[in-house]
């Protein structure tokens, strides 16, 4: 349990900026008010939320369909609703025992409840507010767009709930990973261009799919190096199903696949040539294909800090940097607009 009653030594956003970068503290660190919330709803990985956000909104800001308000709106239901999920996903496996001091959810980072950081009531609490918050934002936007926001929301509400509540639990059942594909790919990103731009075209689901395989590439990191430990409680992840080896050979096809996907849609014209921004990021793909071409550390190596957890750490190693370098791209493509078949 992490340190609640030692005196500050160093400046609070400090402490915010390392829960926010590796999701946990360092030994001895004290723990304020913010960056126990920080911890409770894993706010380290809500940038791939964000980052699913601003590539809808920029999409749209590409085809002179851009308006703040909404845009703004629906990146903060998204936000809310990932860490909503998040507690809810703690929540559940911890009442169906999934999650104990032994398992990885509780040693890489405190488990809000195995850790203490808050009462089950509180928790529960924070779920509900999340949630009914997003769901304001929701019926707001609807009532500005239309029904297809309900759509939007309500599939990603439901697949994000049932991911490990019952009587689905997608996760079990090897659905997790195509779940967060659809999640964080065509829902997130078509879902934010909808209510920014007022409609929705076939292409931007497209435009959507190389983000969404990068963050499918996180998910299946954390399962990998919860195989053995999932496997042992029945649960069928889709790492599980079809076991180390191949699930290794899978994340850096899709790691190559994010690079493939975006020179495909810069070819054929959908992303205008800026976003070949992400080649910049090559050098730090060379390194996350080399580390898992190697088997995993046995024990912890020095000032890591979040171990058990490995795969997953080098997903994120590359999701960040060239999410945002896609991110920057499409910012100069609605700046200054160069398609390739504009040039030929």
């Amino acid at each position: 349990m992490l340190d609640v009653t030692a005196p500050p030594a160093r400046p609070a956003v400090r402490s915010w900026a390392e829960v926010l970068r590796t999701g946990n503290l360092s030994p001895g660190v004290p723990l304020d008010a913010v960056s126990r919330w920080l911890i409770i709803t894993r706010a380290s990985v809500l940038s791939m939320t964000l980052t699913s956000a601003a590539i809808g909104g920029l999409l749209a800001a590409a085809e002179g369909e851009f308006s703040w308000l909404p845009f703004v709106l629906a990146a903060a239901g998204l936000l809310l609703c990932h860490a909503g999920n998040n507690m809810t996903n703690d929540l559940f496996d911890f009442e169906s025992g999934v999650d104990t001091p032994d398992y990885a959810r509780a040693q890489y980072a405190p488990h809000p409840l195995l850790g203490g950081l808050v009462s089950k009531r509180t928790l529960v609490g924070a779920i509900l507010a999340a949630n009914v918050a997003a769901g304001a934002i929701a019926v707001s936007l609807m009532l500005l767009r239309g029904w297809p926001v309900l759509a939007f929301a309500g599939a990603g509400f439901f697949i994000s709930f049932f991911y490990v509540a019952e009587p689905l639990r997608l996760k079990h059942h090897g659905l997790g990973e195509p779940a967060v594909f659809l999640v964080w790919g065509p829902l997130m990103i078509g879902g934010t261009y909808f209510v920014t731009a007022g409609d929705v075209e076939p292409w931007v689901f497209l435009a959507s799919m190389p983000y969404a395989l990068l963050v499918t590439t996180v998910l299946i990191g954390k399962h990998l190096d919860k195989r053995a430990q999932d496997e042992e409680r029945g649960i069928r992840t889709l790492v599980v199903l079809l076991g180390e080896r191949t699930s290794l050979a899978l994340n850096k096809v899709l790691f190559v696949a994010f690079y493939l996907s975006v020179l495909a849609l810069i070819v054929t014209g959908v992303l205008g040539v800026w976003v070949a921004l992400v080649a910049i990021s090559l050098p730090r793909l060379r390194a996350v294909l080399q580390a898992y071409s190697r088997p995993k550390p046995e024990v912890k190596p020095a000032n890591y800090p979040i171990w058990p957890l490995w795969y997953v750490a080098w997903a994120f190693i590359l999701n960040r940097p060239a999410g945002y370098l896609l991110v920057a791209g499409l910012v100069l493509n609605a700046i200054v607009p160069v398609k390739l078949p504009a040039l030929l």
